[in-house]
């Protein structure tokens, strides 16, 4: 389709053709938003590899800092009441690493008459134990001839010496070379914790700046004031549950004539903080002393069974009603969590791991985009799907 409109060449008017398909041929520009571009998930998943590698090298100084910084998010919820009653945050600082300081020379200065006695007892203890795994391998000791007659075609080997004593001197110089290295961490775990606190809200100015709109800023805040609100309430919680789990397991310790209850009572407070893989540890190491320490069947299974009772009656009914119920956890992802910060970092990679999962949940709640993932590691029952009362009405 073609039109003319007017052109002035002069004094003549004349009509130049316009072609308004070549016109539109072109495509009219608009403010679209740029598209991003999309991850190029072998290169995420080498990150991942990579990552998870750096973490387990570098764990000897990675675990100190964080667990001062899991602290300082616990202790600053203090720091800023005590600063609005005219304390310097250097002082609060102070009182609170001395005070830690003191309380784990206090613990360590309780458990180790108990513990020293039963590194000097352990060559009876190994004894009376092999003793009584013998004596009980022997009700069976037919069968074991019958078996390996059946596979060898001949007398049985001579089986192995299993009477060999414990070192005692081995475990005292492994202890000593692991000593240096533990107090090496717990020395940069409370300097670090120290800096942080007497800093005041240094910490979280500057994660705040980082941020560029006042949208941002905001919920960077927001998340920071959520993070500290949790891991207080969780590890305080937690905390006195496992006292007070600590004590009645003590208690019962010592009407079962168990050996050190004191041991057992702050050996249950300590393992309680690893879910599910603590209260397991517990019961067998009090099985295991039982069994040494009474001649019959009867009380180990006792000492067991109220091992047992106790700390499901805290994991199962207590701890879900004092822990609020936004702190709760999906048990899967808790699980799997607490066993691959066990593969990365040990035992402290247990104590530490469900803080660190609470700390990335609130993370999660707070940045566009990982509200799936905060759905996913949360603990909340699960809504009913909209076609599930079609499916029940239905009887095929």
């Amino acid at each position: 389709m073609r039109k003319s409109v007017p052109v002035t060449r002069g004094e003549k008017i004349t009509m130049a053709p316009v072609n308004y398909q070549a016109v539109h041929k072109f495509p009219i520009e608009r403010d679209t938003p740029p598209s991003r571009p999309r991850p190029s998930w072998p290169l995420v998943g080498l990150f991942i590899i990579a990552t998870v590698a750096a973490i387990a090298l570098a764990r000897d100084f990675l675990m100190p800092i964080t667990f001062a910084v899991l602290l300082f998010f616990v202790f600053v919820p203090v720091r800023r009441r005590l600063s609005r009653l005219g304390i310097p945050p250097v002082v609060t600082a102070g009182v609170i690493v001395f005070g830690l300081f003191f309380g784990m020379l206090t613990l360590f200065w309780t458990i180790s008459g108990p513990a020293g006695q039963l590194i000097a007892d352990m060559p009876e203890i190994q004894s009376a134990l092999t003793e009584k795994l013998q004596r009980l391998r022997g009700t069976f000791q037919t069968i074991d001839q019958a078996m390996a007659q059946m596979e060898h075609g001949a007398q049985p080997a001579p089986e192995a010496d299993s009477t060999a004593g414990f070192d005692v001197a081995t475990a005292i110089l492994n202890a000593l070379y692991t000593t240096p290295g533990i107090m090496g961490q717990v020395a940069l775990t409370l300097f670090l914790l120290f800096f942080l606190i007497a800093s005041g809200d240094l910490l979280y100015l500057k994660i705040v700046q980082s941020f560029d709109t006042l949208r941002e800023k905001r919920g960077a805040y927001s998340a920071l004031r959520e993070i500290e609100d949790s891991l207080g309430s969780y590890l305080g919680a937690i905390t006195l549950i496992n006292a007070c789990l600590g004590v009645a397991i003590g208690l019962a310790m010592w009407a079962l004539g168990m050996p050190s209850p004191l041991l057992f009572g702050l050996l249950a407070f300590s393992l309680n903080f690893i879910p599910y893989l603590g209260a397991v540890t517990g019961v067998g190491i009090a099985t295991l002393v039982a069994l040494v320490t009474f001649s019959d069947v009867f009380w180990p299974v006792m000492v067991a069974l109220t091992y047992f009772s106790l700390t499901t009656l805290e994991g199962q009914l207590i701890t879900p009603y004092f822990v609020a119920r936004r702190l709760q956890m999906n048990a899967v992802v808790v699980f799997l969590t607490v066993a691959l910060w066990a593969w990365l970092w040990s035992v402290i990679g247990m104590i530490i791991a469900v803080p660190l999962l609470v700390v990335i949940s609130v993370i999660c709640d707070h940045v566009p985009g990982l509200e799936k993932l905060g759905n996913f590691l949360a603990g909340d029952d699960p809504v009913a799907l909209d076609d599930e009362p079609e499916r029940r009405a239905d009887p095929a």
